[in-house]
C-alpha cells in the first residue's frame, strides 16, 4: 500500500523557507512542528504495518494531526 506522506514541507512546498525561519525563532512553532511531525510518523506507521489499533483511535490521531497542521498552517500565513 502507498503511503500518502504528511509532512509540512509535503502540504506546503511553498512554505518551506517560512517553516525553517519558524521553527528556529518560535518555541511554541517548534514545538507543535515537532508534534505534529511525530504524529505524523505515527499515523504512517500504523498505516504501513497494519497495527490493530481501534477506528476511533485512529481518527482521533488523524483528527489532531489536522488540528495541528491548521494551528501550524495560520502561524506559518499571519
Amino acid at each position: 500500500m502507498d503511503i500518502e506522506h504528511h509532512d509540512l514541507a509535503h502540504e506546503f512546498p511553498e512554505l518551506k523557507e517560512r517553516i525553517h525561519e519558524l521553527k528556529t525563532q518560535d518555541d511554541h512553532f517548534r514545538k507543535q512542528f515537532e508534534r505534529y511531525g511525530s504524529l505524523t510518523k505515527e499515523i504512517e506507521r500504523l498505516e504501513k504495518e497494519g497495527v490493530p489499533v481501534s477506528d476511533i483511535t485512529f481518527e482521533e490521531k488523524k483528527k489532531e494531526r489536522l488540528a495541528l497542521k491548521d494551528e501550524l498552517y495560520r502561524m506559518l500565513t499571519a
